[in-house]
């Protein structure tokens, strides 16, 4: 992308884990993008966000409201809060004219998603939905074979979504999404991503869908014999024979020298003695089958699209968490991918052609050291949302309004078609 002689400006709304990654993009380039404000209740989290970029005190706030009672004082808004608190945020920033990168999902509910919608509509200002599989080195070369004519007109798709082990136990049992009354139900929260990511590479409308999903394992009728009463990790016998243990879960990495997320999520500063305090008494410590979650553990999704094509889409906590994988197949062929790697098999030459998508990256300095989570879709998104803002260009934004907007009333389908037992047409 061509650079812009001025810096876009930001503010971001939640210094959380998603709130850093995507400043990070104004560390790296300060040409670009500069942060002028942030908004979290959280004090260190706020003030370290506010020391990294230097923003001034008056810009540093804990509740999101003083901004938006202050004229528009930047070109964009991060909203990076929790699931639930996103629309009463976008909608006042929106009507200040702020342009929007949202973190997904929009919002826990079809109505205030149309809301959301509304409000960028009536005011023109560019939006984007962290999106962030659209975005990836992978996903571009995968939709470029497709487009090309590659395997054909595609009749099936299969994607898996392998969440890991442990990051259901950490996210989705233990931690802020496991319970849909304080976030989101689980495709929502998890799997968006994925749903929104086989509407991009089908490349046409869904028709109709339906939904399997259970929480299986983690309840307390799954709690072994041998754990007893025991509430927390640290006070289980059974502790060390559990896969899901919090000790090893958290304690192991600190003890390899790995402070990162998800240990970050327990205490900003980790340290053995830290996380340890934080297992005895807070709710990443609790035992798996004994906490009050109610998300999915495992879910199936089967899709008919315009045009006869079908897809099937696959979510469970029970496998090492690794990249997703799709089988694609054509009316000329057949394509693998893994997140990384992509096997194209031609039905006329019976040849297999194998692309190494990190191989191929163009610039691995940007694509691969700064923001390359999600397989430098988080790099793809900013650097597509900041060029986007800098040129008043809608285009470079790969899910518009529009798209955004359609791909979640997907997941809500779905979601009813889970518990309604039945096939929604849309």
């Amino acid at each position: 992308m061509t650079e812009s002689r001025k810096p876009v400006t930001a503010i971001i709304l939640g210094a959380g884990s998603r709130g850093f990654t995507y400043a990070q993009f104004a560390e790296a380039y300060p040409e670009r993008l500069k942060i002028v404000g942030v908004a979290e209740p959280r004090k260190w989290n706020r003030e370290h966000l506010a020391s990294l970029h230097q923003i001034p005190a008056e810009n540093v706030v804990s509740d999101w409201r003083e901004f938006a009672s202050r004229p528009r004082f930047a070109d964009a808004v991060f909203i990076c809060t929790q699931d639930a608190m996103h629309v009463e945020p976008a909608v006042a920033f929106a009507d200040l004219g702020y342009h929007m990168l949202l973190e997904k999902p929009m919002a826990p509910s079809a109505s205030e998603c149309e809301e959301i919608y509304q409000a960028v509509k009536r005011n023109n200002i560019l939006f984007a939905v962290c999106h962030v599989l659209r975005y990836t080195r992978y996903t571009q070369t995968l939709k470029a074979l497709i487009d090309s004519g590659a395997i054909g007109e595609i009749v099936n798709l299969q994607h898996l979504e392998p969440v890991g082990y442990w990051h259901q136990a950490h996210s989705f049992v233990r931690g802020n999404w496991r319970n849909e009354a304080e976030s989101s139900f689980m495709l929502l929260a998890k799997s968006c991503h994925d749903m929104d990511w086989i509407h991009y590479i089908m490349g046409s409308q869904c028709v109709s869908i339906s939904s399997f999903g259970t929480l299986k394992h983690f309840k307390r009728s799954e709690k072994p014999a041998q754990a007893g009463d025991a509430l927390r990790c640290v006070q289980c016998a059974y502790e060390p024979e559990c896969p899901y243990s919090a000790k090893k879960i958290y304690l192991g990495r600190v003890k390899a020298g790995e402070t990162g997320w998800p240990v970050d999520v327990l205490t900003p500063n980790p340290t053995l003695e830290s996380v340890t305090a934080a297992l005895e008494s807070g709710p990443y410590g609790r035992c798996v089958y004994e906490c009050d979650n109610d998300v999915v553990d495992n879910q199936v999704v089967n899709m008919l699209f315009s045009g006869g094509q079908t897809a099937t889409f696959t979510m469970t906590a029970f496998n090492k968490a690794a990249h997703r994988k799709t089988r694609i197949f054509g009316t000329r062929g057949e394509i693998y991918g893994d997140g990384q790697m992509i096997e194209v098999f031609d039905f006329l030459t019976d040849q297999t052609r194998v692309i190494d998508t990190e191989a191929t990256a163009a610039t691995a300095n940007d694509e691969g050291t700064v923001l390359g989570g999600h397989g430098g879709g988080d790099y793809g998104l900013m650097d597509r949302f900041v060029q986007a803002v800098c040129e008043q260009n809608q285009q470079l934004i790969l899910s518009d309004a529009d798209e955004s907007l359609k791909t979640h009333l997907m997941v809500f389908a779905a979601e009813q078609a889970r518990r309604e037992n039945r096939v929604i047409n849309l």
